[in-house]
Order: C-alpha cells, then sequence, then structure tokens
C-alpha cells in the first residue's frame, strides 16, 4: 500500500544512501529499525538502484516481507531481478495472498508462471484461486487470511481460536460466523467477543444481520459499502454464499486512490490510469497516450472553424462581433465543465441514482438558465455601455443564455449517456464538453446575429 502523507525526512534518505555507499552496512542497518514499514519502503525506493537490493537485505526477514508490500510496483520488479532466486520464493512465499496477487498482476506472465510453480501448494492454491478472478472485481481483491468461527462453538472456544490464528490473519477486529457449509450466517466484532459470557455459545453472540459482497461484483462497490457502514472489513461470498475471504479497509483506501487517479487521467484526456507507470514511460510513450483524445478534440474543433466560415457575410459586415467569440465559447465550456464535474461526482457517490437521472439533468439546466440570465445581462449592459450597436449587444446576451442553458444541459446528460452505453463517464469531462460547446455556441451566436443584424 502506497503511503502519500508526510514520509520520510530527506536528510534520512541522503544518510541512508551515504551508508550504503560507503559500505556502512551496521549504521544503515541502525538507522532504517526505529522506522515503519511504509517509511522504509519509501526510503529504500528512493536510492539508486544498484543500492536498493543492498538496503533491502539490512531488514529482518518479517520486517522485510511488510517493506516489501508496501514498495512501488517497479521497485518490487526490480528487486525481484536483483535478489537470488531463494530470495525472492522467501519473499514472495510469505507475502499476503492480495498482496502477492497485486503484484503478480505488475509481472510478465512468464514470470508470474516461475514464481506460482516455486511456491508451496497450500499457497499456491490460493494465489491461482484469486487470479481466477477477473481484475477490477472483489474475489480479485480480497485476502483469504481471515478468521472464521462455528456457530456451535462456545466464546471460550472462539477466543482460543482467535489467539491461535491471530498472527497468520489480515486482521482479528472483525470475526465471521460459518455453518458446517461454510456459509456465511453472522459476524461477531472482537469487542464482543470478549464481553461475552465464556460458555455462550457464538451463535447467540453473533449479528445475523450480515452485509457481505459477492465476489464478482465490482472493487469500487467494496470501497463504497465499506466507506458507508464504516467497516474494518468487508465479508465476500461466492455464489452458494460460503465464505471465502474478506476485504479490508487499507486494501479499499487503494482502490479508492487508484479510481480516482484513473478518473483525473480521464477527465484531462490522458489514456492512462496508472499514475507510477505513467511517470515511469518514457516521452514517446506520454506524447502517443495523449495524442488519441487530442486528434479527436481536433477533429470536432474542426466544426467551430467550419461554422465561422459559414457566416462569412455577417462577419465581414460586422467584424466586431469576433470579438465575442472568445468569451461566449469560453463561457459555455466553463458552464458545461462545472455541470459535467457536478455530474461525474455524482455517479461516483450515487447521489445522482438517489435523486433520479432526469431530475439531475433538470436542476442542471435550470441552475444553467439562471446563470445564462446573469451573465447576459451584465455582458449585454456592458457592450452598450462600450458603444457596441444594439443589435450586436442583444445577439451577445440572448447567445449567452443560450449557450449557458445548452452548456449545462449537455454536460449533465454526455456522463449520464456514457454510463448507459457502458463508458466510463468521466471521459465526458472538460475536455470534451468544451469542444461540443465550442461548436454549437458559436452557429447559435452567429446565427443569432444574422437574424438581428441581416434581416
Amino acid at each position: 500500500m502506497n503511503s502519500d502523507g508526510p514520509g520520510v525526512a530527506e536528510p534520512v534518505v541522503q544518510t541512508l544512501g551515504g551508508l550504503l555507499q560507503e559500505g556502512n552496512y551496521a549504521s544503515a542497518k541502525n538507522l532504517l529499525e526505529p522506522l515503519q514499514p511504509v517509511d522504509i519502503a519509501e526510503a529504500i525506493g528512493t536510492l539508486p538502484t544498484a543500492q536498493q537490493a543492498l538496503g533491502f537485505r539490512l531488514l529482518p526477514k518479517d520486517r522485510a516481507i511488510e517493506v516489501y508490500e508496501d514498495l512501488e510496483p517497479m521497485v518490487q520488479q526490480a528487486l525481484l531481478e536483483t535478489l537470488r532466486s531463494n530470495e525472492v520464493l522467501e519473499v514472495v512465499e510469505q507475502m499476503a495472498p492480495d498482496e502477492r496477487v497485486r503484484l503478480f498482476d505488475e509481472l510478465p506472465a512468464k514470470v508470474v508462471r516461475r514464481l506460482l510453480q516455486q511456491l508451496s501448494p497450500e499457497e499456491r492454491r490460493v494465489t491461482a484461486q484469486l487470479l481466477g478472478y477477473a481484475p477490477g472485481t472483489a474475489g480479485r481483491l480480497m485476502t483469504t487470511e481471515f478468521i472464521a468461527l462455528k456457530q456451535q462453538q462456545t466464546v471460550d472456544q472462539a477466543l482460543n481460536v482467535v489467539r491461535r490464528r491471530a498472527r497468520e490473519t489480515e486482521t482479528v477486529y472483525a470475526l465471521y460466523v460459518t455453518d458446517g457449509f461454510s456459509r456465511l450466517t453472522g459476524t461477531l466484532s472482537l469487542r464482543e467477543l470478549v464481553i461475552a459470557e465464556p460458555e455462550l455459545l457464538v451463535a447467540e453472540a453473533m449479528t445475523r444481520e450480515v452485509v457481505s459482497l459477492p465476489t464478482e461484483v465490482d472493487q469500487e462497490e467494496a470501497a463504497r459499502l465499506i466507506q458507508r457502514y464504516d467497516f474494518l472489513a468487508l465479508p465476500v461470498v461466492d455464489r452458494e454464499a460460503r465464505l471465502v475471504g474478506i476485504i479490508t479497509v487499507d486494501d479499499v483506501i487503494d482502490v479508492i486512490e487508484r479510481e480516482a487517479t484513473e478518473d483525473l487521467y480521464a477527465a484531462g484526456g490522458i489514456q492512462t490510469p496508472d499514475e507510477d507507470d505513467y511517470f515511469q514511460i518514457n516521452l514517446l510513450q506520454v506524447a502517443r497516450r495523449r495524442l488519441v483524445w487530442l486528434l479527436v478534440l481536433l477533429l470536432a474543433n474542426v466544426g467551430t472553424a467550419s461554422v465561422i466560415a459559414s457566416q462569412d457575410v455577417v462577419l465581414s459586415q460586422y467584424v466586431s462581433l469576433a470579438a465575442f467569440i472568445p468569451l461566449l465559447i469560453g463561457t459555455g465550456g466553463n458552464v458545461g465543465a462545472q455541470s459535467s464535474t457536478v455530474v461525474i461526482r455524482g455517479l461516483s457517490t450515487r447521489r445522482i441514482q438517489a435523486m433520479g437521472a432526469w431530475q439531475s439533468v433538470l436542476r442542471e439546466a435550470v441552475a444553467g438558465a439562471l446563470l445564462g440570465l446573469l451573465l447576459s445581462l451584465m455582458v449585454s449592459l456592458a457592450a452598450w455601455t462600450l458603444g457596441y450597436a444594439q443589435q450586436i449587444a442583444l445577439a451577445v446576451g440572448g447567445s449567452l443564455l443560450a449557450i449557458s442553458t445548452m452548456a449545462a444541459t449537455a454536460g449533465a446528460v454526455l456522463p449520464l449517456l456514457f454510463r448507459r452505453m457502458g463508458f466510463d463517464p468521466a471521459l465526458m469531462s472538460a475536455p470534451f464538453i468544451t469542444t461540443v460547446v465550442d461548436v454549437a455556441g458559436v452557429f447559435i451566436y452567429l446565427r443569432l446575429a444574422s437574424r438581428l443584424l441581416l434581416n
């Protein structure tokens, strides 16, 4: 899991690099010892590639596993190539199943097959099980390291189970109860278990109202449920309602960060959801990933040029009309971008679904009309005061009202339409909305001006 907190101080990183360069490994080990695993991972990740393996080898085995799970994918792969085969296998074998699967998702298929063959039978079975679920689903995100209690156990017996398995499980704060067929029947917090009478049956102490998630559901739904109910973990069940894993809150934070990054890139018209990958690739690949959307938008902007060319008669007679084109299309693009941002965010938080799609479109259309009315009054008055003809002031004001209403409506409708078609609504964001509004806005403005000035 990545950390975007304060992180390790730069002097610590510089000191670590200097100690490794000098071969003073004892002092380097002492420097790393008091740090948290995520901070050690950050420090090692900032070292030159040649020194990363040196720093990693200084860690005790148990801490090395924790640190490795917190390393960036690129550093994890570099260490796999640098460490000896037995060191690699030991690290991969001891990783949590969900973290191991995330590592395998970043590695070439040939390397994954080799590592899978070298794992112990049990770890190979668990890893193959998780890899069998589709990417982006709850099954792919979950871990199989959880504590499952039986209904017929007493509280005292259940506590013994928790003590025995606490070191090998992802969390002990959320406990799950299953029947004889491994079907999820209830949940029990560690607090509830500790304060219950020792001779009480687990079936009597547990909560039967269980919120769970099928393995095939999208990871974003897991994040939404954990956020909604303030869970530390969420149980995942198969089609027969058997408990097969849990998703913990730290995994969900990673999902939220990844989805937010993906939406931000999509909003900017950049063809990549992976921030880490994006900052590692060369400039030619950067240009290629941005080029697709830019070409689409360039072709769309040809429509704006065509509309202006088709209205050359009114523009040649009233050149001053051209002065207001940037103002109109800029305002329309801004209004449309605001509406699309609101709707895309509303879809993500499910507020749009609660309100209703058409109600949200109507709300944005009315908001756009109100904004357009206020802006048109101000701009028309300013144009008339500056000495422009009354017809031009009216054309600018009327166009601004129409463009703002149209832009707000389009900004609300297009993300909803894309979602209905199965595409990411974030694709209908500022660049695309602005381009669509530019073409329509120039057409509205010049047609209205022609009616007022040439008739």
